[in-house]
């Protein structure tokens, strides 16, 4: 429930679990999360109560989200190491090297992506959830605020890196989020290697921060259109204007 979970042993007292969520968002699935979790974790060796406790760690990770979820290794990691308030897949650099090491291991083909993200829309939802689609996991790579400043000017952004970076995190699309400073990711991607390099708009391909590195490394580079009519730009201009009616 909202409240936690709590296992119940003949002649034992009760251990009750709190409830992990930050923000409960939707619940679909959660019982089925429940239930996945205790089976594989009793099915490796734990003890009842070190399942009970991975279970409600993994619900506290999927009512975070919206729609049915499933929840991945590095997220339940996260969740148990107390680490979920940062926003779920929102890691440092050194945790995504880790994690895209472990995701290499069982074969999973990792896409990375890039943007400053500052009032998510709809085009931007679209465009994750196609970059998803052509891979296993999905990494968003994020301006922080000063590389956003330097980029879209003093006004921007709106909502500070962590918020993006939260929000971005509770996307079913997306598994991992990392911020970076520099004007481009391309140190950043140069680290990471991606299968694949995905960026929105009209760029050509060799134009992309971080595409001869992934070249070199024998990855793709694929440009994607954006949804028509959807600007974070325009959203300002539209609110600025309604203002000062």
């Amino acid at each position: 429930s909202e409240q936690g979970m709590t296992l119940l042993q003949p002649g034992r007292p009760p251990l009750h679990m709190p409830t992990q969520a930050q923000e409960v968002y939707d619940v679909t699935g959660a019982g089925d999360t429940v239930i996945g979790v205790l089976a594989a974790t009793l099915a490796s060796g734990n003890t009842l109560e070190e399942a009970c406790y991975f279970a409600n760690a993994a619900a506290g990770v999927v009512v975070g989200k919206l729609g049915t979820s499933t929840v991945s290794p590095i997220e339940l990691e996260n969740a148990v190491r107390g680490r979920s308030e940062t926003g779920f897949g929102v890691m440092s650099e050194e945790e995504l090297k880790q994690a895209v090491a472990a995701a290499r291991k069982r074969g999973e083909k990792v896409v990375m992506t890039n943007g400053v993200f500052d009032i998510l829309h709809a085009g931007h939802v679209s465009y994750l959830a196609n970059a998803r689609k052509l891979g296993d996991r999905l990494i968003v790579a994020v301006n922080s605020d000063a590389s956003t400043r330097r980029l879209k000017g003093d006004s921007r952004p709106v909502n500070p890196l962590d918020q993006r970076m939260i929000v971005l995190g509770a996307l079913e699309a997306v598994d991992w989020v990392v911020s970076f400073e520099e004007d481009t990711p391309q140190r950043l991607i140069a680290g990471i290697l991606p299968d694949l390099l995905v960026k929105g708009g009209d760029y050509k391909p060799e134009q992309i921060a971080g595409s001869e590195e992934v070249w070199a490394n024998g990855g793709e580079v694929l440009v994607l259109n954006f949804e028509d009519g959807c600007s974070t730009t325009n959203i300002i201009k539209k609110i600025q204007k309604d203002n000062k009616q």
